[in-house]
């Protein structure tokens, strides 16, 4: 099965300048764990729910004066629409990684896979061993 046909379609990016504040807001009402990062039309990063969690609260910065860039977990890994499932979980499996931004041809951010999806597309069997790698306790 090809990633497109499992992804989220239309997912949304924010500039790397863009407050932790909005980000937030924009995780809350669409129901989303993870925001990718762009910089001159380029995707830079990923700020998480944990990301917020650890990096604004809990060091007592100020959400509406801390942006993207500044905590996002930087760099990304990405997977392309034509590349299968199981391209994808070898991936996450090998990067730990819970959700994956999916590119086109033309490199322009066209979805997100995640575990949930993956879950609904292939095996029981595969999806529990995916779920296992990824959340194996960090040494």
């Amino acid at each position: 099965m090809e990633i497109s046909d499992a992804m989220h379609v239309n997912a949304d990016w924010v500039d790397a300048d863009t407050p932790i504040s909005e980000i937030a807001k924009m995780m809350e009402k669409g129901d989303i764990g993870a925001v990718p990062v762009g910089k001159d039309d380029k995707l830079i990063g990923m700020v998480t729910d944990r990301d917020i969690t650890l990096r604004v609260v809990a060091a007592g910065r100020d959400p509406k004066k801390t942006t993207a860039q500044d905590v996002m977990t930087k760099g990304i890994v990405y997977c392309r629409t034509k590349e299968t499932v199981e391209d994808a979980i070898h991936l996450m499996d090998q990067r730990k990684l819970r959700r994956l931004p999916v590119l086109d041809d033309n490199k322009r951010l066209v979805g997100m896979l995640s575990l949930g999806d993956i879950a609904h597309a292939v095996s029981r069997d595969l999806s529990g061993e995916l779920l296992q790698a990824v959340s194996d306790h960090h040494a």
